[in-house]
């Protein structure tokens, strides 16, 4: 009897951090895992989300694995059937609806695993990150280090002038920072937060 629930336990899992913490690369590394061990995985990352490959989930470091790309978290309720194992990546791009989604594939008995950004650039938390992980049974937050001083850093630094919340980029537009070099430098940029980045309940 205790095997058997065990065996039907579902769960999430979120990973959390900012640019370049290595979200993607631990996702990834899970997700192998559960397949190295003849796990029924699937992947889904924001059809948005270009900066690779369409059909890859790819870390900074160009670890890969493939994925299904989708514009509505209610894709995955429907494409995941006879799985034990739901990847998703870069959750803060998807909308509200991923968390009940997310609870929906928990409560079929999936392992579901989520990677994303907790805050925006402006240091706010991002769209859906903090529902997740409010009703993840696990969560890790992982960072980057600063390059500036060299410390853990917890911030993703804009280095453009663009005001838009979603700005796609690599290196050449964001810098992973501490909380002590993000202030300055954000005090620097001397830039206003659009009211519009408020995080979503």
């Amino acid at each position: 009897m205790f095997s058997e629930c065990v065996k039907k336990a579902g769960s999430i899992e979120v990973i959390c951090g900012s640019m370049f913490s290595g979200k993607t690369e631990e996702l990834i590394r899970r997700l192998k895992r559960a397949q190295f061990a003849n796990q029924k995985v699937e992947i889904y990352k924001p059809a948005i989300d270009v900066r690779y490959a369409d059909d890859q989930v790819v870390s900074h470091d160009f670890h890969s694995i493939p994925s299904t790309p989708i514009d509505t978290p209610a894709s995955m309720l429907l494409l995941s059937s006879d799985v034990d194992v739901v990847g998703i990546d870069e959750a803060q791009f998807f909308d509200g609806t991923i968390v009940e989604v997310a609870q929906t594939l928990a409560n079929r008995g999936i392992r579901v695993i989520i990677a994303g950004l907790d805050t925006d650039f402006s240091g706010k938390p991002f769209g859906p990150m903090p529902a997740l992980m409010a009703v993840a049974e696990d969560v890790q937050k992982v960072h980057a280090i600063c390059v500036k001083c060299g410390s853990p850093a917890n911030n993703s630094h804009r280095l453009s002038t663009d005001p838009s919340l979603v700005v796609l980029g690599e290196k050449d537009v964001y810098e992973p920072l501490c909380r002590h070099c993000y202030n300055a430098a954000v005090s620097q940029d001397s830039r206003t937060v659009p009211a519009a980045h408020t995080a979503q309940p």
